[in-house]
């Protein structure tokens, strides 16, 4: 299996299938394609043609086979690795595993354009400001909010549902995004945050996203430089 992927220190929805194939222990081949630009004639899209008429990262390839769209590849993970047990066993919680993480793969979009992945950076001003001025980033972080702490107190800890499942693969970015831009949480949201970066996939994720040293200006609404 080949993974396609995007910059680790910018792509969020590239982060989610490599942190759960890797965490899950699933064997798979990086292929990383450096964003460069976006237009069609751009090497990013010109490789990216290859394997997917959608044009944007992450892709799966299994046995020549590919998937694209993250939700799509949980979902293949999880039938092609039942062993795995990527979603939570019980039908209720699985049904409730895939509804946030439908919710995230649909909406937060405030919190998405204000505070666009950047594991590298530290804006904890820009944080501030972004929540002083945009009421749609408060509403968002506050059902991010709502939405842990709910599955917390139901499921447990120490994750989401207890462990590892998809559903803390596809709010590791999130996680990131609130951390690079110092975003406050309350105490039970921080501690499920420190368990998520503590997680041996998204630490190695982490790790090569600050060995890149890009700065890519397309990526970087809020620096000049890195």
């Amino acid at each position: 299996m080949q993974l396609y992927i995007g910059n680790k220190n910018y792509s969020s929805w590239s982060m989610r299938p490599w942190v759960l194939l890797t965490q899950a222990g699933i064997a798979f081949e990086e292929v990383k394609i450096r964003f460069d630009a976006f237009t069609p004639e751009s090497q990013f899209k010109t490789e990216l043609a290859r394997h997917t008429p959608a044009g944007r990262v992450p892709v799966l390839v299994d046995e020549g086979f590919a998937v694209w769209d993250t939700l799509a590849i949980a979902e293949y993970l999880a039938e092609r690795f039942p062993d795995k047990q990527l979603w939570p066993i019980d039908r209720r919680a699985r049904a409730r595993a895939r509804s946030v993480c439908a919710e995230m793969h649909a909406g937060f979009g405030a919190l998405r354009s204000h505070f666009p992945m950047n594991v590298e950076a530290r804006l904890p001003e820009i944080g501030a400001r972004v929540l002083a001025e945009q009421a749609g980033v408060r509403a968002d972080l506050a059902r991010i909010v709502q939405m842990w702490g709910e599955l917390l107190r139901e499921n447990g800890g120490p994750l989401l549902f207890g462990g590892f499942s998809i559903a803390d693969a596809y709010f590791a970015p999130v996680v990131m995004r609130l951390v690079s831009y110092g975003v406050p949480v309350p105490p039970e949201i921080a501690d499920y945050m420190a368990r998520v970066q503590a997680l041996p996939g998204v630490a190695a994720w982490v790790r090569d996203a600050l060995a890149e040293q890009d700065f890519l200006d397309f990526e970087e609404p809020y620096r000049q430089h890195r």
